[in-house]
């Protein structure tokens, strides 16, 4: 992207815009290659075998292999954690048939747990990650039968998953899907300040003025707004295409940012969420979360 030193210096660098030319891997014979290539080490290797076999334990669990009832009512999806906390306080969770108000008291998988009269069960945690194209409304169903991102999950778990905050019909790129309350309401929650990047496009050039006023905060309908980083898209002189960084969830807040400058946005593209990449997910595709990317996720909304 293109800014002015001071411009960069104020609101960040938008490299991420801009493909890097990587450096030629210089070629080698067979003969330099092997005296090149380092030793391996049997020991390493057999401890990380070792460490890989081990069966990881949830911190939640004890050496009885008891789980919190509070992670054991949010694990089944329908509420997080602290809201699991008052439904127990309220009276309305039972386990084997006993009503329990006790904060902290523990279960086993094979105990009988009820919300009312509804059984509760633990069901495995999913977290598909959706690079959306246009044309799709971020709901689980719409009564005029239009097109939803559910469609283009349905085949990508058994249990019910929701997505996580929404994109309009006419905005691209990811979105989160997950069964994990928790975790969705942690990352939607402005509290917790989770960074969303955006590629967009302009009917015509944002002035350097108008640049300032977004960059500096503008005030709109529903309060004063403003952007964490802002730049130019590098390579393009007309400076209609723009990245913004922004952890506001508010509704439609890019657009709006635009359009109360008299700016009409062509497309909208989300190319990170929580530090999540479009990176091997074409458009309209998706992929399960690896479990490194799920553990930055929970560390975001710490």
């Amino acid at each position: 992207m293109k800014t002015d030193k001071n411009l960069s210096r104020k609101h960040g660098d938008f490299s991420k815009f801009v493909k890097k030319d990587t450096p030629k891997k210089e070629k080698l014979s067979k003969e330099e290659a092997k005296k090149r290539k380092k030793p391996r080490d049997k020991k390493n290797k057999i401890t990380i075998k070792l460490r890989e076999n081990v069966k990881k334990k949830d911190p939640n669990e004890n050496n009885d292999g008891l789980l919190r009832l509070n992670k054991f009512v949010a694990n089944s999806g329908i509420c997080s954690r602290r809201e699991a906390d008052k439904l127990i306080e309220a009276g309305v969770i039972s386990v084997n048939g006993k009503i329990i108000t006790e904060l902290g008291t523990k279960v086993s998988r094979n105990d009988i747990v009820k919300y009312g009269e509804i059984p509760i069960v633990p069901e495995k945690l999913n977290y598909i990650l959706l690079n959306k194209p246009k044309g799709f409304i971020s709901t689980m169903d719409d009564p005029f039968e239009r097109k939803t991102v559910m469609s283009l999950v349905s085949n990508a778990c058994k249990e019910r998953i929701y997505p996580v905050g929404r994109l309009d019909i006419n905005t691209t790129g990811l979105l989160l899907f997950t069964n994990d309350g928790e975790l969705a309401k942690r990352l939607t929650h402005p509290k917790y300040g989770v960074k969303k990047l955006y590629h967009i496009s302009l009917d015509k050039s944002l002035t350097n003025n108008d640049f300032e006023k977004i960059a500096n905060g503008i005030e709109l309908e529903d309060g004063m707004i403003k952007v964490d980083k802002i730049a130019y898209v590098e390579h393009v002189n007309d400076k209609k295409q723009l990245g913004i960084e922004i952890h506001s969830g508010r509704n439609r807040i890019v657009r709006r940012i635009f359009e109360s400058m008299n700016y009409k946005v062509l497309r909208l593209d989300r190319v990170v969420f929580a530090g999540l990449t479009k990176k091997d997910v074409p458009r309209g595709k998706w992929r399960q979360l690896k479990e490194h990317e799920i553990n930055v996720l929970k560390r975001f909304s710490v």
